[in-house]
């Protein structure tokens, strides 16, 4: 029913979408569609969160062993790029909707706040480890950079800007790299030199930690 209802709201937009219809994409009787949702409003909600979950790509740390943070910021964009690609008739969708549906709306807002605080977290560890600018705000941060990457995904995925895919990707990681102001874990961290020694941007890195 959610793979009808995507199909359906892809093509016809979310304001013109209708019941009967994702119940014949479904290829199911128009009544069968209040067994599983109460509305139009409800199964969009169903098909957000299974979107944004692929969108936040959980558990990248414990799925691939990576721990060094320029190779998890490298792992973090490539996979939120890829799903954005992947996804980017639904994330266009979902800008409009967000325009016009105030609960759909504050659900963005929260989506994009829990996806801040975790990278505050890692943030906020490299900057007692002594490998990012320890004057940056780790949430504050976190939210730069990540609405950073996510509109340059809708700007080359929705509205066909032309950028070859490695060309942002690690344009982007070390844009993430430099902002963090990452140090090597060999490099002292010298409490006189915080906030002003450069980053040692060329290396690979990903849209979220």
């Amino acid at each position: 029913m959610i793979a009808a209802a995507r199909e359906v709201f892809e093509r016809d937009g979310y304001l013109d979408a209708r019941i009967a219809d994702i119940s014949k994409a479904a290829h199911v009787a128009s009544g069968s569609f209040y067994t599983y949702f109460n509305s139009k409003e409800e199964i969009f909600q169903a098909l957000v969160e299974q979107v944004q979950e692929e969108m936040l790509h959980p558990h990248l740390r414990e799925r691939t062993g990576i721990t060094d943070p320029r190779e998890l910021i490298d792992a973090s964009n490539r996979e939120y790029l890829r799903a954005y690609k992947k996804n980017a008739r639904l994330m266009a969708l979902f800008e409009q909707v967000a325009q016009v549906d105030e609960q759909f709306m504050a659900l963005r807002i929260e989506r994009g706040n829990a996806f801040a605080r975790r990278n505050a977290k890692l943030i906020r560890t490299l900057q007692e480890d002594g490998r990012a600018d320890p004057s940056l705000d780790p949430l504050v941060t976190a939210h730069a950079l990540s609405v950073m990457v996510s509109r340059m995904a809708y700007m080359v995925f929705v509205l066909g800007q032309r950028i070859p895919y490695e060309r942002l990707v690690t344009t982007l990681n070390t844009i993430w790299e430099n902002g963090l102001q990452l140090k090597d874990p060999a490099e002292p961290a010298d409490p006189s030199e915080s906030g002003t020694r450069p980053a040692s941007g060329g290396r690979q890195g990903a849209s979220t930690l």
